[in-house]
């Protein structure tokens, strides 16, 4: 069977967020800034959209005739100007204000750095892709018959690459070639391998698959949304690539759904985006929307001030745990009763590890860390010593974890080779 695979959607800005961290790990507060900047170089058209429209006004043949003056893009472009009709593939969804984000054909006036250059040439690529003759591809599946068992495997083969060409290497045709069978024809069977498989978990968030999940129940807008991701890590309610909730992040949900359940709710949040984005569109006055919009939280925010202390005591005790347990790496080996707890001298300023039993006077175990980057606790111990483990960032290089203990023998191995 053959069927063709059209070519994508032009970028709104969560789908160049979500692309952007499907190829080069960027968080999408971080290519919210690099296309910010590049809007301001007259580089791209305005980022803050949510439209996969891009409307013949922008002048599609003169963005590309201009683009076709730099060596990488001269032939694709050249190529595309060929065409007598240029219809670029469009979603459905659409922005008032904006078009879909899309390259000015501007050179940039002085070089960017490697994350501007990729976002740029992404947006670059992805513009010219939606222009492209959409990709013609073969799906072959074959059944086998063995003792009465039917089996099936599929095999995929690209005959013409259309836009796959324009978006490479951002995109890469997977092939799965077979090879040529006839029907009736016989095989021999090598073996049969029979695997237990149990069902897995959902997988955890990250920062992509939240913001695209954002998107779908309608969470913040499309400006908002990366910022709320990053305020959520900031605040120290989430931890990690793939998005862990941590205590303080927990304790902070069930103290809202426990007195203030309203301002956790997805039906009040998704109520108040809608009616702005009604003033936007036009449908709605700023004057209703912000009456209607005091007499909804009026009763949310009275119920707060109601329980302010108590909230402000919980969340206050909810914060100093967390603080306590981004010190605490786990118990001291020597004394057996104390904890090894990250310190800060108060006369050289310098951070080390000690035992909290020496203010008792009890135990005066101590290291040093590294005084640049941060440290953190990793919950694991040293497989060969048996003390704490802790993850050292220091900016610009790759984390890495440090055993404290001086003495450990697998520094002691690595300092006699």
């Amino acid at each position: 069977k053959t069927f063709q695979q059209m070519p994508p959607f032009p970028f709104d800005l969560g789908s160049l967020q979500i692309e952007a961290y499907r190829l080069f790990r960027y968080k999408p507060i971080f290519t919210s800034r690099i296309v910010q900047y590049l809007y301001l170089a007259a580089l791209i058209s305005y980022p803050r959209t949510s439209s996969q429209k891009l409307p013949p006004e922008i002048g599609y043949r003169v963005i590309l005739k201009k683009l076709g003056r730099i060596s990488e893009y001269k032939q694709d472009s050249g190529e595309l100007l060929g065409k007598p009709v240029l219809k670029p593939n469009e979603g459905k969804k659409t922005d008032p204000a904006h078009p879909a984000i899309y390259p000015t054909g501007n050179l940039p006036e002085k070089s960017l750095n490697s994350p501007e250059r990729r976002i740029w040439d992404l947006i670059v690529r992805r513009f010219m892709a939606v222009f492209a003759e959409p990709a013609v591809i073969q799906g072959i599946k074959v059944f086998f018959n063995i003792n009465g068992n039917r089996f099936q495997i599929n095999g995929k083969h690209t005959l013409e690459e259309g836009w796959i060409r324009f978006y490479t290497p951002y995109f890469k045709s997977t092939n799965a070639i077979l090879p040529p069978m006839e029907e009736g024809q016989k095989v021999s069977l090598k073996r049969v391998l029979v695997e237990d498989k149990f069902t897995t978990p959902p997988a955890r968030y990250n920062p992509s698959s939240l913001l695209k999940r954002m998107e779908k129940e309608e969470i913040g807008t499309k400006a908002t949304r990366a910022g709320i991701i990053q305020t959520l890590n900031n605040r120290k309610y989430t931890r990690d690539e793939r998005i862990v909730v941590t205590d303080l992040g927990l304790e902070v949900v069930d103290i809202l759904n426990e007195y203030c359940p309203a301002v956790a709710s997805l039906g009040l949040t998704r109520r108040l985006e809608e009616r702005m984005n009604g003033i936007q569109e036009g449908n709605e006055t700023r004057e209703n929307v912000l009456r209607d919009a005091i007499e909804i939280l009026k009763p949310v925010t009275d119920q707060l001030k109601e329980n302010e202390q108590v909230i402000g005591e919980r969340l206050c005790q909810a914060s100093m745990k967390a603080r306590l347990e981004e010190l605490v790496l786990g118990a001291c080996p020597v004394c057996k009763s104390g904890q090894l707890v990250i310190l800060r001298s108060r006369t050289s300023g310098k951070r080390f590890v000690g035992c909290t039993n020496y203010f008792e006077g009890t135990c005066k175990t101590s290291f040093p860390l590294p005084q640049k980057g941060a440290a953190k606790p990793t919950g694991n111990v040293c497989r060969n010593c048996g003390y704490p483990i802790v993850r050292i960032w220091i900016r610009g290089n790759h984390p890495w974890s440090l055993c404290v203990n001086p003495s450990c023998p697998t520094k002691r191995k690595r300092g006699g080779g």
